[in-house]
């Protein structure tokens, strides 16, 4: 499946790499993968069956029959994740789950399950792939990667107003320090650290809005894909 066009959307969580795969996958019609959310699926069903984080075997052995599908209602929407046929995108969003499937993530023989999962997501016409090391580790061969980072004072603003909107209550100092946390155990990790590829594009989001990431990448997927019209600023799916 080695022709089979990869996009990678790599950075730590709050730089808005979920929305901006899904604008991307709705506009070529790709299909996506939320690598992220394979971890934190890991890791809910590892919580439900009473496993512990330690127990690599045992995580190995849930991380094998995994059986998830990712489907992307639309840009800009958060992607919904079936587990054996249920909806569990809800269950994902919380802190805790966040944390778990950060500390799963840096368990050499739970990525190495994984990646496999991971690459069998590739099929024609397209994936975009969003994630942590899915530049440098799962698709090191994508035919583009992008890397967005933002400052962790940003990041956690964001995560703020998002679970407020969803009547979450939430504290920012705590969400600011939850997430420099995560930074550090994914960037400090022996496997798979968190990093951008040599070959990635860098955008710093801090300071721009959403619509103005879209143009950059839409920009960058017009070079780099044949065939790819140009960014019209609206959807496919779009009335």
């Amino acid at each position: 499946m080695s022709d089979v066009p990869v996009i990678t959307v790599d950075g730590p969580s709050g730089t808005g790499k979920g929305t901006i795969s899904s604008y991307l996958a709705d506009w070529l019609q790709w299909h996506f993968l939320d690598s992220g959310a394979l971890y934190r699926i890991l890791a809910l069903v590892a919580e439900k069956s009473m496993i512990s984080r330690d127990d690599v075997a045992g995580l190995v052995s849930l991380a094998n029959g995994l059986n998830v599908v990712f489907t992307c209602p639309g840009p800009g929407r958060e992607v919904d994740v079936c587990l054996a046929g249920k909806n569990v995108g809800a269950e994902l969003r919380t802190e805790s789950c966040g944390k778990g499937a950060s500390c799963i993530a840096a368990l050499p023989e739970v990525r190495l399950a994984l990646l496999q999962h991971q690459q069998a997501f590739r099929a024609p016409p397209g994936l975009i792939a969003d994630g942590r090391d899915m530049g440098t580790v799962v698709f090191p061969d994508a035919v583009l990667k992008i890397y967005l980072t933002a400052s962790a004072e940003e990041r956690a603003r964001r995560r703020h107003k998002q679970l407020k909107q969803k009547g979450i209550d939430a504290n920012l100092l705590q969400l600011s320090v939850e997430i420099a946390e995560r930074d550090a155990r994914d960037s400090q990790r022996p496997v798979s650290p968190l990093k951008p590829a040599v070959d990635a594009v860098v955008i710093d989001t801090t300071s721009l809005k959403i619509e103005a990431v879209i143009e950059l990448i839409a920009k960058l997927v017009c070079e780099n894909i044949p065939g790819v019209s140009g960014w019209s600023g609206q959807s496919h799916n779009k009335a």
